[in-house]
């Protein structure tokens, strides 16, 4: 009996050691993949300052939140249905997003190339000539910033018009929002989302990787309701073939083009992941692979919930644009499924809305934080600050929480404005990612680019030209007017809001900023943002 005591007591011995052994390699494995991302972060001249926590899973569901599917059709369904009925929701999803993908794709590409904070604007100082090198990368920089604030902006101010929607349904429409209680539950809607980007990244990693399960649980879910609770189908030819716009542009054929901004809204802001990419283990694979994997998914899902709602609509499109709730979309539930179920899918694309509202404020935090590191924003030493506490950059947390409610304050008096900011949203982050691609394609070779480990091979040039065109393209519809005639109300601010952003980057820039802003930093290894300034080094 003592024998076999003993043998049992080896046997659980050597399994414990085993199991420790197996532990400790596992966490050298693991030290030494950190060594060498944070090796490859300091070969582009950064000191790795923030925990890289956010795992595999995480990653990616962090890339699809950022497009927020349900809930970003849910807010821009209207506008394909002015600009051509159902057919243009459908056809303009297909269409649109094949651009937006190759978009995606060729941005992955550089991701992978440079895994840093700064994202596509970083890139500027290896495939842009050194002669215009400043120049360029401060274009491109603010541009990603006015793209992301006005992202951030228009998820917020969404998230404020489902709720109420909801409330509006729930309320047998006998209550009806105004501009004001938008502006409000906004307001309080960016606040929460900056104090959950107040956390850590152990605990961000935690939130966001729930998000996609639950994103697609909803999507599936309600795709099966209309299904089996739509009572009248319309006909193919209502949804794939009658284009009836509404928008008093003329041929049809022109007024369709204008659907594309529900997809350009949607399928956006690829580099969101990208920004956090000093945050993820293994970053140069599992962020460009993050952002393929998760806009593909957005654009094959995106397109079957445009036909179903196309089908389930109902053909009576003026009195769904015309709906008390504001919401084309809840209206739509709200014919099919009854007040409960439209209540219930309009909460659950809130709830959605609110993961895109803060994933998009902590890639555009790191955005802030990684733009002050070069000092191309004013006052940049404040906001390239780390907390010691989350080692997170709070205070571009919530400066960025200030700045885009006050940016939406303008809705107190300009609806038309606000609903600008969905298209300078598209067209200035597009524009950010296009010139760094168009430069690779231009200057890469010549500047001796090197791809990363997860790269695009030989259709690289290909999908990245397809790209650039696209978006030169689209850009020129975003900034027109979608309804004629036009009128002091109706009009377009897209270009307004541009020029006013660009226009004080050049003043700034033609301040000063051109006699010390260099581009995108190197040589800062040494530098703590905790306790360091980074801004006494030449």
């Amino acid at each position: 009996m003592e024998s076999t005591r003993v043998d049992d007591f080896s046997k659980q011995k050597t399994a414990f050691t085993s199991t420790i052994k197996s532990s400790m390699l596992a966490d050298d494995s693991k030290s030494v993949s950190l060594e060498s991302e944070n090796g490859r972060l300091e070969e582009l001249g950064y000191k790795p300052v923030f925990k890289r926590e956010f795992s595999t899973w995480a990653t990616f569901s962090f890339a699809f939140s950022i497009s927020g599917l349900f809930a970003t059709v849910m807010t821009t369904f209207s506008y394909p249905l002015v600009a051509g009925g159902a057919p243009s929701a459908v056809w303009c999803w297909i269409i649109a997003g094949a651009g937006c993908m190759c978009i995606a794709l060729a941005v992955a590409e550089l991701v992978s190339a440079y895994p840093t904070s700064g994202g596509l604007y970083f890139t500027c100082k290896d495939l842009v000539p050194k002669k215009y090198m400043p120049a360029v990368s401060w274009v491109v920089g603010w541009l990603n910033l006015l793209g992301q604030a006005a992202g951030v902006s228009s998820t917020d101010w969404s998230c404020a018009q489902m709720l109420l929607s909801a409330i509006s349904i729930g309320s047998d429409f006998s209550y009806v929002p105004t501009n004001k209680h938008v502006v409000g539950v906004m307001a309080a809607v960016i606040v929460f989302h900056g104090l959950i980007n107040s956390l850590s990244t152990r605990w961000l990693d935690r939130i966001t990787r729930f998000y996609a399960a639950f994103h697609l649980a909803v999507l599936i879910a309600c795709v099966v309701c209309l299904l089996a609770k739509c009572k009248d189908f319309n006909s193919a030819s209502f949804v794939f073939a009658d284009v009836n716009p509404s928008s008093g542009w003329t041929p049809r054929g022109f007024s369709f083009l204008f659907g594309f901004l529900s997809v350009a809204w949607c399928m956006t802001d690829y580099d969101a992941t990208a920004h956090i990419a000093e945050e993820i283990e293994n970053a140069a694979v599992l962020a460009p692979r993050a952002i393929a994997i998760a806009l593909s998914l957005t654009y094959v899902l995106g397109a079957g919930f445009n036909i179903v709602l196309a089908f389930t609509m109902g053909n009576n499109v003026t009195a769904i644009l015309n709906t008390a709730s504001g919401q084309p979309v809840a209206q739509i539930f709200s014919n099919v499924l009854g007040k409960t179920g439209a209540v219930c899918f309009t909460v659950l694309g809130f709830i959605i809305l609110n993961f895109t509202g803060i994933t998009a404020i902590q890639a555009n935090a790191r955005t802030i934080w990684a733009f002050s590191r070069d000092d191309l924003l004013p006052f940049s030493k404040y906001w390239y600050k780390i907390n010691k506490t989350t080692t997170t950059p709070l205070v571009a947390v919530w400066l960025n929480v200030v700045f885009c409610i006050a940016l939406n304050l303008i809705g107190l008096g300009s609806l038309e404005t606000i609903e600008a900011i969905f298209s300078v949203c598209a067209i200035a982050l597009d524009w950010s990612y296009v010139l760094p691609i168009a430069c690779k394609l231009i200057f890469g070779k010549r500047l001796g680019y090197k791809p990363g480990p997860w790269n695009l091979g030989r259709f690289s040039v290909f999908i990245g030209a397809y790209a650039v065109l696209w978006t030169a393209f689209v850009s020129v519809i975003f900034l027109m007017p979608t309804m004629r005639p036009v009128t002091a109300k109706n009009m377009n601010y897209a270009c307004v809001v541009l020029f006013v952003v660009l226009l004080f980057s050049l003043i700034y820039w033609y301040s000063g900023a051109n006699k010390r802003y260099v581009g995108p930093r190197v040589n800062i290894v040494t530098l703590d943002p905790i306790s360091d300034d980074p801004f006494k080094m030449k």
